[in-house]
């Protein structure tokens, strides 16, 4: 709970910062500028996110043998270096990087790109190191630290942001972001050391093997971000905004799995590995987290079908209306498969270092980025916008499925089974709903007719799988 409500509390403070851009900035080269930037920070928070994943087992087994202190030092030390060289190497390079991620588009978008990188990539090395401290506390069944370090730095982040916007323009919110990092990773490394938690024993620094680790949590994850990386420089050949509209739309999307999807992942990991698992409990596992995230999944993409135009406008002003908000809207809703695989994907990762198979993500990653730029450039051709996000859905298909083959030759069979049923139920429940209410009104008010009728309906049908779900997981 306390992990899922400080996700909802970082995305909503993202999504504040969002509506606040919108406003205040509009939609153009400057704000395609910005989200070009802020898709490099996004690829290396996740990346952060996903060594958070990966090393809580290994960091579980070593609070069991009384090294969690020297382990956690030594990945603090093989994290520290290559992040400070990669902060430097950006700040100085940071024009030339700027020109580079914003491709074809005019100006302020290449000088915008590069002042917001000199900030944006440090701060996302703080919150790699954030994610190694909260994984030393998640060892210890203390998440509550953590939970807060997110909260306080987020809110800080928006408020810094808000209070420098009308002055220095959009860099403040890079400055924001830096200082979200910061607090992020300090408070946590605070309560580490006043507990004691980061001293005593001796562990060998293994560079090298420290640094393969992370590059082996972080490979796949990674190569799932520049995906999207791929997709925005693809937008930008589109239509000027094009870039902007998607990135809204991303991040809606990957708001609604990070907060459900994630959370489970980052508290189920430690639990998990003290378990152990084979095949049919890992199966059970994702499919009965699945269940849970699938509920307000549907509930958002049923409203936002409904009163896609109105909710976009009203949150991101009058550059988002029209056909604007509206094709937002539904972009959103056609992000409905990919969030699908998304979910399936993020409940699946930790398995695979819960299990100790963490051998070939590397050139999983890499085959998973030659799938995606045929499928996203032929999708792109036919479909625009919509076929950059079924391109990203397709291409998330195909890394989890390798990902639950690595947990076991079985997994995928006993999941795609498993996962059939909730995607039904829930998406018809949800699509019933929506589409009854469009019947009786329009927008906004539809929307709210539609989310009242669909819990409803999962209250009166009460489904078996969701309260199988729910046991499943308080039991673990």
């Amino acid at each position: 709970m306390l992990t899922g409500l400080s996700i909802v509390a970082l995305n909503g403070s993202a999504a504040v910062a969002g509506i606040l851009l919108a406003q205040k900035f509009g939609r153009g080269a400057e704000t395609d500028g910005f989200m070009a930037a802020y898709g490099v920070y996004l690829v290396l928070v996740l990346g952060a996110q996903a060594f958070r994943n990966a090393v809580v087992p290994e960091l579980t087994r070593a609070a069991a043998e009384g090294r969690l202190g020297a382990e956690t030092r030594a990945y603090g030390a093989a994290l520290a270096l290559p992040a400070i060289v990669l902060s430097a190497v950006t700040i100085s390079l940071a024009g030339p990087l700027g020109d580079a991620i914003t491709g074809a588009l005019p100006e302020p978008a290449p000088s915008l790109a590069s002042d917001a990188l000199r900030w944006l990539v440090p701060a996302a090395c703080a919150q790699v190191l954030a994610g190694l401290a909260a994984s030393a506390l998640a060892a210890r069944s203390s998440y509550g630290v953590a939970a807060l370090a997110y909260t306080l730095g987020s809110v800080a982040g928006l408020g810094l942001f808000v209070a420098l916007a009308d002055e220095h323009g959009l860099v403040a919110l890079a400055w924001g972001t830096a200082l979200n990092g910061a607090i992020t990773l300090g408070l946590p490394l605070a309560v580490l050391g006043a507990r004691g938690e980061l001293a005593g024993g001796r562990a060998a620094l293994e560079l090298v093997a420290r640094l393969r680790r992370f590059g082996e949590s972080a490979a796949v994850p990674l190569a799932l971000q520049v995906l999207y990386l791929i997709c925005l420089f693809l937008a930008a050949g589109i239509e000027v905004g094009a870039v902007t509209t998607f990135s809204y739309a991303y991040l809606l999307a990957a708001t609604l799995v990070a907060t459900t999807a994630g959370a489970l992942a980052l508290v189920t990991s430690a639990p998990l590995t003290r378990r152990g698992m084979d095949a049919a409990a890992a199966a059970a596992y994702v499919v009965h987290a699945s269940w849970l995230c699938l509920v307000p999944i549907a509930a958002a993409a049923g409203a936002l079908a409904l009163a896609g135009e109105q909710i976009v406008s009203a949150l991101l002003g009058d550059a988002y209306g029209g056909a604007v908000g509206a094709d937002l809207g539904r972009l959103v809703v056609e992000f409905a498969p990919w969030m699908v695989a998304a979910l399936a994907q993020t409940l699946t990762f930790p398995l695979v270092f819960v299990a100790g198979r963490t051998r070939g993500l590397a050139p999983l990653a890499l085959a998973a980025l030659v799938f995606h730029v045929a499928a996203a450039l032929a999708l792109r051709e036919v479909l625009g916008l919509p076929g950059l996000a079924f391109a990203l859905a397709l291409s998330t298909v195909v890394v989890a499925v390798a990902l639950m083959l690595r947990v076991s030759p079985r997994l995928p069979a006993r999941a795609a089974a498993g996962l059939a049923r909730p995607v039904l139920v829930v998406g018809a429940a949800s699509a019933a709903a929506s589409g009854l209410a469009g019947l009786a009104l329009d927008g906004v008010p539809a929307a709210a007719l539609g989310l009242g009728g669909y819990a409803l309906a999962l209250a009166v049908l009460r489904p078996s799988g969701l309260r199988e779900a729910w046991a499943h997981l308080r039991a673990l």
